[in-house]
């Protein structure tokens, strides 16, 4: 009688060891997923609260998985495994490369699983059940139309650097991409679904910055090898905001630059009070990550698949311009309120 005691006790640490979240007293009758880019991007910790809280409320057992790094597509794929492996009932996914992700949630469907792109859709976005996202051309679309309205006539002129994500596209990267330039007023894109989009020759750098400050400065850095005169700074997120200030201050153009991004994070407000960053578009990863939760359990509880926004390919889960310099004609928020909503 002692072993099958042994046996269920080490069953329980190795179950505890992975990370599981449970109402107490739960069967594990609905397991669920989240595989983030990273687990230390303050959107990602928030997402993870989102989705841990709320699968303490529907009593759901939640695993989380992320990547070493942003990119990093092979963790991804391991996650995937584990979470077909253990008979999960859904996965939020936040995929680091669009593409190469999809041969893996294509087996996750296979199993019955409902899977779930959480911010960054999938290529082609139907290779997902659903997906649940701030609407990322408009987040990029609406810091085109300030940075544009706010420079007036002086847009035409203009030399713009664009600091995006890393060298695969996801997807994210691209729309946020081509979004600023269509609300900047930047017509010429020969191919709206890449990036390195040479049409307008107010485009003068495209670099990377894996979404970090680091590589937001480094970037900057080569940027400004390219063209010194560079005026407008788009960059993917924050973090990478942050990076690119930093370089342009150690040059002595940090007050003459046009800075924008995306996120809404705590930190990246609080740059937009400061006069870090001129505008940010807020989006709401802790509302999609919980919204996916409660999308899990519906499935498993009624085999529902959840609907997209009308006249949309996804779920639209919001996004709103911070600035506290209002441009005519661009809807915003200050910093007061986006401090209200902000994350991280």
């Amino acid at each position: 009688m002692k072993k099958p005691i042994l046996k269920s006790a080490l069953f329980c640490a190795s179950v505890l060891s992975l990370g599981v979240f449970a109402s107490p007293g739960f069967a594990a009758d609905v397991g669920a997923c989240l595989i983030t880019k990273t687990d230390t991007n303050p959107f990602f910790v928030k997402m993870k609260e989102g989705a841990t809280a709320k699968a303490k409320e529907l009593g759901v057992n939640l695993k989380a998985y992320a990547g070493k790094i942003d990119g990093d597509n092979e963790s991804q794929v391991s996650a995937i495994e584990s979470c077909i492996a253990d008979g999960a009932k859904g996965i939020l996914l936040v995929p680091s490369d669009s593409k190469a992700i999809v041969d893996s949630v294509k087996k996750a469907r296979a199993a019955g699983i409902l899977v779930i792109a959480l911010d960054t859709p999938l290529e082609p976005i139907d290779a997902a059940d659903a997906t649940f996202a701030t609407d990322n051309f408009k987040a990029g679309e609406l810091i085109g139309q300030w940075a544009q309205a706010t420079l007036g006539d002086k847009a035409k002129e203009a030399k713009i650097a664009y600091l995006d994500l890393n060298p695969s596209q996801p997807t994210v990267d691209v729309l946020r991409d081509q979004g600023f330039m269509s609300g900047f007023g930047i017509s010429k894109i020969a191919n709206p679904t890449k990036i390195q989009d040479w049409g307008d020759a107010r485009n003068v750098c495209h670099d990377v910055t894996n979404g970090n400050e680091e590589g937001g400065r480094s970037a900057m850095e080569n940027c400004l090898q390219k063209d010194p005169m560079i005026n407008v700074v788009y960059t993917i997120n924050e973090p990478a905001a942050a990076g690119a200030y930093e370089a342009l201050k150690a040059v002595g153009r940090e007050k003459d630059v046009l800075l924008v991004s995306v996120d809404g994070g705590c930190p990246g407000v609080k740059n937009v009070a400061e006069g870090v960053i001129g505008a940010t578009s807020q989006q709401y990863p802790l509302k999609m990550a919980a919204m996916g939760i409660e999308a899990i359990k519906k499935f498993a509880d009624s085999g529902e698949k959840p609907k997209p926004t009308e006249g949309k390919a996804f779920f639209d889960t919001g996004a709103t311009l911070v600035t506290d310099k209002p441009a005519s004609g661009v809807e915003s928020i200050d910093t007061k309120k986006g401090k209200d909503l902000c994350w991280g």
